[in-house]
This record gives structure tokens, sequence and C-alpha cells, in this order.
């Protein structure tokens, strides 16, 4: 075999007969009408800006033509594609709004990617507190009451900066804190990461678009038949500058981008189009089948939030092993049945199911009988996980912290001392611990747990004992 690590590993993927839960929304390629992109002769579409193909940085012929289709299907004044997933929209959203030493309102459970924007540009972020139900070990969303009660007491924060809905699909209604926010005139960002497809409309969440936010940032990838790191970026204000957001756009994405991408992305902007009721109906109808087989199954149940200001999102299932198994266990019982799922966290495993009523669910259901049917009880130690609160604050400003120099301490010793670095279970990447935190007994314990689960932790170091970067 040549000597050709990933491209062989690839091969052996794509050779056996699996079934993806997990993103990109294609699944694979096995998304029941993506024949139309002719996939099979990707190659034949990577090229550069010739005439004819327009330019994405200064659009003006079918890649401006396309953006203006995606403005309209999503209700936004001004629409960008993404070929750097919404980590750059992320980037490019707060870099237009917020200068060094702003201060800034922030979700506390973001993507890292959010908080590297904010370090980029040197703000203070002040942390709006979270709902947390502990019973699933996830925060959820903000707490709308005492984030409004910290919009009325900071009005002249540059931004208010969320994430909805969190990985798990739960979603909330934004409505009054961004009217709020609008009355004080203070722009609004929702990372809408995981619901570029709640445009479609009930039984979807409501889009954050209808929400009135002014800055949405969609990962078209992740539910939608767009290629890996295509995304999607709309405008919707008069607080915001589209020019602003359209210098930062030319700086942080590729000067080479991939037409691939894009034409997955405008791909993905004509099918959720015609995404008619139809569809959707018999969508619904053959996931809450599925869910009501799932629930017949011993070994495993389906779990969500009990939260009465959340709305699960159909596409996402989230499922616990009856019999004491963890995540990674349940993970690696599916694997072997060959279903890959999109991720595993202390005692759950996470299902992205496909934007596709022709999905062969019968097959799936089967496989899962057969790898749920061989689970035994295991006698896995199961205490409560206690989320911390994830509300303490950042004591510095971003720009005061890149001139602070850092050392390597034990964990269970860094109790008191400030954190040099954000903390990360991945995924889904939400920090547990971010730089400039003072680091509390809470997180020390959670970090411990999880860890003993086998969730991968960035920027954790794993010498004798587990170790982090504090400030000196």
């Amino acid at each position: 075999m040549e000597n050709m690590p990933l491209v062989n590993a690839l091969k052996h993927f794509v050779s056996r007969n699996t079934i993806s839960l997990h993103v990109p929304g294609h699944k694979n390629g096995k998304h029941s009408y993506i024949n139309e992109l002719e996939l099979p002769d990707l190659l034949k579409y990577d090229v550069t800006e010739l005439n004819g193909l327009d330019d994405m940085h200064y659009p003006s012929e079918v890649i401006y033509e396309a953006q203006k289709l995606l403005s309209d299907v999503y209700g936004a004044d001004e629409s960008f594609f993404l070929v750097n997933g919404s980590t750059v929209g992320n980037l490019a959203s707060i870099l237009a709004l917020c200068s060094e030493n702003d201060e800034v309102l922030v979700q506390r459970n973001c993507h890292k990617s959010v908080f590297h924007g904010l370090s980029i540009a040197g703000v203070k972020p002040i942390f709006l507190p979270l709902d947390i139900d502990q019973d699933l070990g996830q925060p959820l969303g903000i707490s709308t009451l005492r984030t409004m009660d910290i919009i009325n007491s900071n009005p002249n924060v540059k931004a208010v900066i969320l994430t909805n809905p969190n990985y798990y699909g739960m979603s909330q209604n934004l409505v009054e804190v961004i009217d709020l926010a609008h009355k004080m005139n203070i722009p609004v960002i929702i990372d809408e990461a995981h619901g570029a497809h709640f445009v479609i409309g009930d039984p979807f969440p409501i889009d954050a678009i209808s929400m009135g936010a002014d800055i949405v940032i969609q990962s078209a990838h992740k539910t939608l038949p767009a290629m890996t790191m295509g995304s999607y970026l709309h405008i919707k204000s008069n607080l915001v500058s589209v020019d602003k957001i359209r210098e930062m756009l030319r700086m942080l994405q590729s000067s080479s981008p991939s037409y691939p991408i894009m034409a997955s992305l405008d791909y993905s902007r004509n099918f959720v189009e015609q995404f008619s009721i139809n569809h959707v109906r018999r969508l619904q109808n053959t996931i809450n089948q599925f869910i009501k087989e799932l629930c017949e199954l011993p070994a495993i149940e389906v779990v969500t939030t009990k939260h009465s200001s959340y709305q699960q999102d159909l596409l996402k299932v989230t499922l616990k092993s009856t019999l004491g198994h963890t995540g990674k266990q349940l993970q690696a019982i599916l694997e072997d049945e060959g279903i890959f799922i999109e991720l595993s966290d202390w005692a759950h495993v996470l299902f992205i199911l496909p934007l596709d009523e022709q999905f062969n669910y019968n097959e799936l259901i089967n496989r899962i009988k057969n790898a749920t049917s061989k689970l035994t009880r295991v006698e896995n130690e199961h205490p409560q996980i206690v989320v911390p609160t994830l509300n303490s604050e950042v004591i510095y400003s971003y720009a005061l912290l890149k001139k602070k120099q850092k050392t390597l301490k034990d964990l269970q010793e860094s109790i008191g001392e400030i954190s040099a670095e954000n903390i990360v279970p991945y995924p889904p990447g939400v920090p547990v611990l971010l730089k400039g935190e003072i680091i509390t007994k809470e997180h020390v314990d959670y970090i411990v747990k999880i860890y003993q689960f086998g969730i991968t932790i960035h920027n954790l170091y794993e010498n004798k004992q587990l170790q982090i970067e504090v400030l000196i």
C-alpha cells in the first residue's frame, strides 16, 4: 500500500458499510438528494476564479447571485458564503463590532471560536448566567431574566454574543433579550451553527433571524447537505456595518476559496428552499416512529431536558445506557455495528439525524437492536456529574492577558490561581474554564470527573498528574 496514511485511512473508512449519525449533513454522500452534485466527479469542480465563475471576495456575478438567493431564503439583508466554517463567521463578527478593552456580553457556553475572537479583539467579556440541567450534566442556554437585568445594567457594551441551539439541539426563544438589547442600540450576534435548517419552520425551533438577531452564523455543513467547512453568515440590522463585516471576511477567509464548498452551499440553499411541507411531515412521522422504537429498547433511553423554556430539535437524539455504560462505552458498542455518532460525553451519545425523509431507519434500528442486545450491566461508578456554574469572572481584559506570563501547575494545586488557557472538553468545544478565570474547586472536580470518563480535554496536560497552565 502507498505511504499515504490519511488517504489510506479514508479509503478504509469509506469501504465500510457505515451509518452516519454525525456531521456533515450529506451523511458521507448518502443523502438521497445529493446525486445532483455529481460527487464522483468532484475534482472537476475544484477550480479557481476563472472568467464566468466570479470572485468570492468581490462577487459581482454568479456568487453574488447565489448569495442574494441565500439572503432571500433566510430573510436577511445580506448573506455571505463561508468556506472556513462558522469559526470565521464568529471571528469576523466580533472583530467588526469590538475593539480592544470594549466590554461585551457573552453567553458562557459559547463555542471556543467565540472566545478566540474575544481574545484576538482584546475585549473585556461579561459572562451571562446559564440555565444548567444537572440531570443531563449540560448547560443549556442563558437565564433570560438574569440576562435582561445584566443588559439593563450595562448599557455601554458593544455587543451581546449568544449561542442557540446548544450542541444537543436544545433551543430557546430569545426575542425578549434581543428586543431589549435593540432598545439600547446594542447589536446581537447569534452563533446558530446547529440551526441552519430552522428556516424550514415548524416543527423546528424559531430561527435567529426571525427572532431579530443582527448577525447570524450557521454551519450549513452540520445539518444541510453541504461540505465540511461550508457555512453561512447573515446580516439583518441597522446597528451593524455590512462593509465592516465584508472587510473582516476578506481578511480572514482563504484567498483561494474552495469552489466545491461554495457549490455545496448554493446546493444546500436550493435544497432547504424546496423542502416542502410534505417533506417535513414525512420526516417528522419517520423520526417520531424511530424514536418510539428506540424507547422500546430496554438497554437504552432517549433523554432530553425537562426545562420548559427549551424546544428539542427533531434532528438531535441523545441516548443513555440503562445498564451503567459510559458514553464512550456505548459509542464503542455502536461503532462495532457500523454506527458512527456525533459525540459521546460522560454518560450519553448524540445522534444527528439526516434532513432526509427517505433515510433507511429500518436498517438503523436493526443495527441498534443488535448492538444493545449484547449489553449486560456494568459496574461503572456513575456519580452525579455536577456542572460548574460557569459564571465566574475573567478579571483582566484579553488585551492585558496577552502580556501575562504563565507556568505549569498540578491541577489539584491550582485552586485560587488564574487559568492561563481555555480548558475545553471536545466535543462539544465549550470551555469549562477560561483564560483569565479564577480556578475553583468546582472547576477542578468537574475536570477530574469527566477526564475519568474518557473525555478529551484540550489544553489539559497529561503528565504524572493532570496539569494546567496558570498566570504568574
